[in-house]
């Protein structure tokens, strides 16, 4: 990738030997002879990197750098002067100079140091792509809910991602997304371009646990050889998303308190007190009450995280969002996997519809995936889900005898066919947001058949 390159220097000479090789290499080279000519020539062209001359006419280099880095402080800057002027290097250092050449110096150490500088540049451009593809990712507006508990606690949530030293736990059962929301929560935050560091507290024993999250100095045990920093060190400035925390020790539990209440913690074997800034993160599916009141949670630290509770619901606790989920995930798999599935058929529709899902989202995306590897392509038959989503049904329908019944004073009452019916469409309907071409797709019948029924049933308002 050609990068272009602002060259300040008061020696033609020099502007013309340096232009003539990086033009060679690709560059594109803009000249200048001052400082003050230097600093409008960047205002207009906005160069990714400068290479500056200490000593100019009138606006020295030094002062063009600081210029240039309040202008735009991405901006890669190399010193260079004829003189040994220490004093000025670490100033210009200081100012965020990205290097110091001292004249004479070979063009292949010019080169040497710009091409060190590109690869610093190309390595933002990574990770601010990566950044701009979480957020997009885990952006709230993705999230897939008709659910009106889900809704207001993602309205909590958008809230709290703003304040972004406010700690959060989040609780659900397994597989709900707790990961996902905290992700969302960091890539919504003003932290969002710095690290988000996950680290589950059930995976790890507890000495590991401790080492991975605090770090550890040469000699802290057999095997610390050297130096290691801890989650939290490389978080600095950024979110940690600590998920399972219920699984804690008690001693980890003390540590993690000081990090909450004072930023500050020491690395297993080491003396000097290390301060950090980040913003914590909590997940669990245990009722970390409970835990309190058994005295297996530390009850101070519980209200340090507690402070923005969010909880999500498990799917069958949301069931609107059953078949919505399951065709967003269609299409994301589509994608993923280079298919092109339509969506589902009216008998796989409503196996996942009445499916209990212990395994909640999780257990849904592993099924929605396996069926589109195994399935042809067109909508999804019922024959390629999982036989438990049938026996299941079926363990409904003999177990429930009367779930068909409204159970009156006067005895059982059935619902009428046209009754059911009117619910499930309604379910489609609101699955796919109102879109009747779809809604008969996965019903089975034809768009005008939809019609004449919406049109015949009263009950089938519009959602």
């Amino acid at each position: 990738m050609p990068y272009s390159i602002l060259i300040v220097d008061d020696e033609e000479l020099t502007r013309r030997t340096i232009s003539r090789g990086l033009r060679q290499e690709g560059w594109e080279v803009l000249l200048a002879s001052s400082g003050e000519e230097g600093l409008k020539i960047f205002a207009e062209e906005k160069p990714e990197l400068a290479l500056l001359d200490v000593v100019l006419p009138g606006m020295n280099g030094v002062e063009l750098l600081r210029q240039i880095k309040q202008q735009a402080p991405a901006t890669v800057v190399v010193m260079m002067s004829a003189y040994h002027m220490v004093d000025r290097a670490v100033e210009a250092m200081k100012l965020g100079a990205f290097d110091f050449l001292v004249k004479p110096f070979h063009l292949s150490d010019m080169a040497a140091t710009l091409h060190h500088a590109t690869e610093m540049l190309q390595l933002r451009v990574r990770v601010r792509d990566t950044v701009e593809d979480a957020k997009g990712r885990y952006d709230f507006g993705r999230v897939v809910t008709k659910n009106e508990v889900t809704r207001k606690m993602l309205e909590v949530a958008k809230k709290a991602a703003e304040a972004d030293h406010t700690t959060i736990l989040i609780q659900g059962e397994s597989g709900t997304g707790k990961g996902v929301l905290a992700r969302a929560i960091h890539y919504a935050s003003p932290r969002a371009s710095m690290p988000l560091l996950e680290l589950n507290c059930a995976a790890l024993p507890d000495a590991l646990l401790e080492s991975e999250l605090f770090g550890y100095e040469p000699g802290a045990f057999t095997d610390a050889r050297r130096r290691k920093e801890g989650l939290l060190e490389r978080a600095h400035g950024g979110t940690v998303f600590l998920d399972e925390i219920g699984n804690m020790s008690p001693s980890v539990q003390a540590k993690l308190l000081r990090v909450l209440e004072e930023g500050t913690f020491l690395r297993l074997g080491g003396t000097r007190v290390i301060h950090v800034d980040v913003r914590m993160i909590a997940a669990t599916n245990a009722n970390l009450k409970e835990a309190v009141a058994r005295g297996s949670f530390r009850e101070d630290l519980y209200y340090r995280l507690n402070v923005v509770p969010l909880f999500i619901p498990a799917l069958r606790e949301r069931r609107e969002d059953i078949l919505p989920l399951a065709l967003d995930l269609v299409e994301h798999f589509n994608r993923e996997l280079k298919k092109s599935f339509t969506g589902l058929t009216p008998q796989a529709a409503e196996l996942i519809v009445h499916y209990s899902w212990p395994g909640n989202i999780r257990e849904l995306k592993n099924v929605i995936e396996r069926a589109m590897i195994l399935s042809p392509e067109g909508d999804i038959d019922a024959e390629y889900l999982p036989e438990e989503l049938r026996d299941y049904k079926e363990s409904i329908a003999l177990q429930e005898p009367l779930s068909a019944f409204d159970v009156s004073p006067t005895g059982h009452q059935f619902v009428t066919l046209d009754e059911l019916e009117d619910d499930y469409i309604k379910q489609v309907l609101i699955a796919t947001g109102n879109n009747k071409t779809q809604a008969a797709r996965l019903l089975g019948i034809h768009p005008t058949s939809l019609q004449r029924r919406l049109k015949k049933s009263a009950s089938l308002d519009e959602p």
